[in-house]
């Protein structure tokens, strides 16, 4: 019955109650997300067991222990020798004992056992031999015989013998007293340790109440991360367009934005064109005009001139020899007064400016942007033909919705885990309610332990009293039959602490050598190969609950003993706090990976992304008139101007001499001359070349509109001169990759669209393949982390092992001290009873003489010479009349020298 319920509640915690979807459905995102989800961390219940023992100071006390069971049984964990056992069944043994195999088993257990068996014969040996012989003792005592005359025999070094019993008997009473002090430890220690038990035990079951109250909420949030997953999906379903248009757009755009970037940057061409010619245009009529004027000032100047050396004065032969030299060397230099730069003699450029400004007329600008939008509306013509997609997805998500959270509805979670719940509360009132009958039971063995230290503690307290009292009563002077009260009362509580260890000691015997088997074998058969993991190993043996069972707990819960679930694995997982799905295997019972596979979940999705047709054929890049328009560019003459002769005048100067330097020159010159009409005639020329200089040249040269339209043609001039290069060609380019990006588009995109459709589809799956990977991995990790279970295994071992076992051994150790020492503490008792006990006789002598030491007459034997006080010592008296030899024999007898 239980074993069915613990199947329903294993198999109910992978699914949940009902999704209660409007309290737990998170937001819908506004933007697309992208990469990872994230689904946030699986709730976790807090377990308040903490399955460690720290046993402080009397922990020693247990080491002690453990090591000396190390030492009465050294050999290792007999694995073998308990599996064979076990596989026996134990009883087959015994009917069955003279099978060979039995015996051999039999032997082996013996080796095993046989320090604890030398031990426990040593025990109930002196058990035994201990009460006979103290009842023989007492009878020879009664005889006087055993030490139990009241004679005491002088010797030499009898206050040696003294000092060295007294010392000895007290060191024993020590080793004593340290055994009884450790027993009533660990007695102390087990009744505290029960105490902190209940806690323990109580935290262990409201743990189990924990994971049972927290593994629902914790599938419910599995389940309800599904919204997770499903507004994402939606999310990337609304931005279809951005997302898979997009991806289209960029994909295509690698071919088609430069094919338009082509067209664009040739509208600019002629735009610039256009502006290019208007400049040449207007910069050659203000050069022409400018360059008018001088040319027909220095006309005039050099008309003038001619006129003036055509002169008699100096042409004459009755002119002077270096006039005539001078005017000939002036005539000659006439040709030097010429513009240097004729710009009106360039061509000018209205045709070409009127042909490009007829192509203008298209704006091929706007037809240029009216591509790109049409391009650049790719992700809106694939949101318009995903519509339909996008619907059917919506609706199959929902449908999975519904899917995944009717599981719950499968199993009965809440029920079994409400049985368990009420198992657990029953459990524990029943625990409760033992409590006051342990603490009574606790009591009585708290007693008897307590009655046994008590035994134990009489014997210690007569022997410190017999100490106490036979030294603090020790008189040196006193004789053996004249020792004081004091003394007599201290060899009295001697012999009293020997007959009670006579008493007692069979008694403690027993109980130590009966706790030292059963503690001993518990701690090196169960405590230590727990810790080991020996124990587990016993216990994953193939084949050894049943035969037919390769390990016992699968073959139990689920009926495959192959399947790979041991005790240790188990226990290993609970404690690394794996959920209880992966440590029992329960995937042979609820398989997540069948149940959560993503082709269940998506095999729909590929089946609408495979019927995708994305047809972007109504994409124009280039309008016929644009195409026309280019055309028209390549045939407006623009490469037909003589551009080299416009350059060659634009760097030219404004004259060929400067006048200035001429109108100098002319001067000194005429400077030479004789004066008269000629020279100043000259003179005049001169004085009007600089005002030409001033008035013209150096306007052109230096006035912003003479410079302007200079720097304006050369720049016009060498733009034409660039665009017009290869013009027809480059136009024929950009024709061809234009054509090339719209072939593109409505005939090959189709490689592209499949590619990105497959990209964004697997970006689509990918979302629940995440979920679900998700939530195989924290059914399998976090949800119902298992730690109760380990702690209940640790704290059955801290009980069972720190607190009891312990406990129990370091008692027998302890009593066992005290019973071994009380030996030597019953023969150092009887000796040394007879130095504090008063004697009935002692040694007398006849003779003074006889005595070996003289030393005895000023009382150093150790008597109290009475001859000295006036008073005659009966000792040292010669009495004929009394026969010390019928009366007292062995008193007559005077000391040897050897006694002394």
């Amino acid at each position: 019955m239980w074993k069915t319920g613990l199947l329903l509640l294993f198999w109910g915690l992978l699914t949940s109650s009902e999704l209660q979807q409007e309290a737990t459905k998170p937001e819908p995102r506004n933007q697309p997300p992208s990469g990872k989800l994230d689904f946030g961390y699986v709730p976790q219940g807090v377990y308040k067991t903490l399955a460690y023992y720290e046993p402080g100071v009397i922990g020693i006390l247990f080491h002690m222990v453990h090591a000396f069971l190390y030492v009465v049984q050294p050999n290792p964990f007999p694995e073998d020798l308990v599996v064979k056992v076990a596989k026996d069944k134990f009883g087959a043994i015994q009917s069955e004992y003279q099978k060979p195999e039995n015996i051999v088993l039999t032997l082996q257990a013996i080796y095993y056992e046989t320090g604890f068996m030398v031990c426990a014969v040593l025990g109930l040996l002196f058990m035994v031999l201990l009460p006979l012989v103290g009842l023989f003792f007492c009878l020879c005592r009664c005889c006087e015989n055993c030490g139990g005359e009241m004679h005491q025999r002088q010797r030499k070094n009898a206050e040696c013998q003294r000092g060295l019993l007294t010392t000895l008997l007290f060191a024993t009473s020590l080793i004593i007293t340290a055994g009884v002090l450790c027993a009533y430890a660990a007695n102390q220690n087990l009744s505290s340790q029960l105490k902190g038990m209940k806690s323990l035990v109580s935290s262990n079951l409201k743990d189990l109440q924990t994971f049972a109250n927290e593994t629902p909420t914790q599938i419910d949030y599995l389940i309800a991360q599904y919204a997770t997953a499903k507004y994402t999906v939606i999310s990337d379903l609304d931005n279809v367009g951005p997302l898979l248009g997009g991806n289209i757009h960029v994909e295509l755009g690698t071919e088609v934005c430069p094919a338009l970037d082509g067209v664009l940057r040739m509208a600019g061409a002629m735009r610039e064109t256009k502006e290019a010619l208007e400049n040449v245009s207007v910069s050659l009529e203000v050069l022409q005009e400018a360059t008018g004027k001088l040319h027909f000032n220095l006309s005039l100047v050099r008309s003038s001139l001619n006129r003036t050396l055509n002169d008699p004065g100096c042409s004459d032969e009755d002119s002077d020899a270096t006039t005539a030299q001078l005017c000939r060397s002036i005539h000659s230099s006439l040709a030097q007064l010429h513009v240097s730069a004729n710009f009106t003699r360039l061509p000018d450029v209205n045709n070409q400016l009127e042909s490009v400004n007829q192509v203008l007329k298209t704006d091929l600008s706007n037809i240029i942007q009216k591509g790109f939008s049409s391009f650049n509306g790719t992700p809106g013509m694939v949101s318009d033909q995903m519509r339909t997609v996008v619907e059917g997805a919506r609706g199959m998500l929902d449908v999975i919705s519904t899917n995944i959270s009717s599981f719950s509805k499968v199993f009965p979670l809440h029920s079994s885990l409400a049985n368990f719940t009420n198992f657990i509360s029953h459990t524990q009132s029943k625990i409760e309610d033992s409590y006051p009958e342990i603490d009574q039971i606790d009591f009585y063995r708290w007693i008897c332990c307590i009655g046994l230290c008590c035994m134990v503690v009489l014997i210690l307290a007569f022997n410190f009293l017999a100490i106490l009292c036979g030294t603090m009563g020790y008189d040196k002077h006193a004789s053996p039959t004249t020792r004081g009260c004091v003394s007599n009362t201290g060899g009295t509580l001697l012999m009293a602490g020997v007959g009670f260890s006579f008493l007692f000691s069979w008694i403690l015997m027993g109980v130590v050598t009966a706790t030292f088997l059963v503690g001993g074998n518990l701690e090196k058969l169960v405590c230590e190969p727990f810790h080991t993991k020996q124990l587990f190993k016993v216990l994953d043996t193939p084949h050894l609950v049943n035969p037919e069972w390769r390990n016992f707990i699968p073959g139990y819960m689920y009926n495959d003993s192959d399947l790979d679930l041991t005790v240790e694995s188990f226990y290993s997982n609970c404690k690394n706090n794996r959920s209880l799905y992966s440590a029992m295997r329960l995937d042979k019972v609820f398989n997540v990976t069948t149940l959560l596979n993503s082709s269940l979940y998506t095999k729909e999705v590929v089946k609408m992304f495979d019927s995708v047709k994305i047809d972007l054929r109504g994409i124009v890049l280039l309008e016929s008139e644009g195409k026309q328009s280019l055309i028209d560019f390549s045939e407006t003459g623009v490469a037909e101007i003589n551009y080299a002769a416009y350059l060659e005048e634009v760097n030219k100067g404004v004259t060929q001499v400067d006048l200035l330097s001429y109108a100098n020159e002319l001067e000194a010159q005429t400077d030479l001359m004789p004066k008269g009409p000629l020279q100043t005639s000259l003179k005049g020329h001169a004085n009007s070349l600089r005002q030409i200089h001033s008035q013209l040249v150096i306007p052109m040269e230096q006035a912003m509109k003479y410079v302007r339209a200079r720097s304006t043609l050369n720049q016009s001039i060498r733009l034409l001169e660039r665009t017009a290069s290869d013009l027809p060609n480059k136009i024929t380019d950009v024709l061809k990759s234009i054509e090339a990006a719209q072939y593109l588009i409505s005939q090959n995109a189709t490689h592209v669209v499949i590619q990105e459709t497959e990209k964004y589809k697997q970006t689509i799956v990918g979302y629940f393949r995440q979920y679900i990977e998700w939530v195989r991995t924290s059914l399998t990790m976090e949800v119902a982390a298992c730690k109760p279970f380990s702690n209940i295994v640790d704290t059955v071992e801290i009980v069972a092992c720190s607190f009891l076992v312990d406990s129990l051994n370091t008692f027998w150790f302890g009593l066992g001290c005290c019973a071994l020492f009380l030996l030597p503490s019953i023969i150092l008792s009887v000796k040394l009873a007879k130095f504090y006990r008063r004697m009935d006789t002692e040694d007398v002598y006849d003779d003074i003489e006889t005595i070996p030491m003289k030393t005895m007459e000023i009382g150093n034997n150790g008597y109290h010479n009475e001859c000295l006080q006036g008073i005659q010592n009966p000792v040292m008296t010669s009495i004929p009349a009394y026969d010390t030899m019928t009366r007292f024999p062995r008193a007559s007898a005077p000391p040897r020298h050897i006694d002394w």
